[in-house]
């Protein structure tokens, strides 16, 4: 028989496949009726956020665990989006990951609130850097959704960039928007 922490760990682990399946809402409003998941989101954070990190120097798998974990309180809030936030009042992402981790084992719950309570109080580097990813990802993403058509996007485009903290995400983040999202194949197919 399974140990109780241990059967907590893994219904964690199953609880963070719901956001393989939910789907980011706030680009409903741009009339995109098929956005990205929450774990499509994550994933890139996760990844513009390592690199943010190693262009500002400070702890890129830090910032890529921060990233990971950011948004994983939406298997039981759910997306909401910027507007929604006026209407409703959720629990803290704090609260909402300490229920998530209750019954896991004690490094992984002490682990992944110590996480997610860094990327909140956003008053390290390392949190600093993991929020201009998650921004800069939504910049990318918008960009990518006008290049096939969704022209409703320039809002999440200008908020984003406006929100960027770091030079590094600010330089990145102008250098995308000078670009095609697929311009990165040219250099291979010549």
């Amino acid at each position: 028989m399974a140990d109780e922490t241990a059967k907590g760990t893994a219904g964690f682990i199953f609880e963070m496949g719901v956001m393989k399946q939910a789907k980011r809402t706030g680009w409903w409003f741009t009339g995109n009726n098929n956005p990205e998941s929450i774990a499509d989101h994550s994933f890139r954070v996760g990844i513009i956020g390592a690199v943010l990190a190693m262009m500002e120097g400070v702890d890129p798998a830090k910032v890529a665990l921060m990233c990971l974990f950011h948004d994983t309180q939406e298997t039981r809030i759910g997306d909401i989006p910027h507007i929604g936030r006026r209407y409703i009042k959720a629990a803290s992402n704090e609260t909402v990951t300490a229920d998530q981790v209750a019954r896991a084992h004690p490094a992984v719950k002490a682990g992944v609130q110590r996480v997610v309570e860094e990327y909140e109080a956003n008053d390290s580097p390392e949190a600093i850097v993991a929020k201009d990813a998650d921004k800069l990802e939504c910049l990318v993403q918008a960009m990518e959704y006008r290049a096939q058509g969704n022209m409703l996007v320039q809002d999440w485009i200008d908020t984003s960039l406006s929100s960027l903290k770091t030079a590094s995400a600010r330089e990145l983040a102008e250098a995308a928007l000078t670009m095609s999202p697929l311009e990165w194949r040219q250099t291979f197919l010549g």
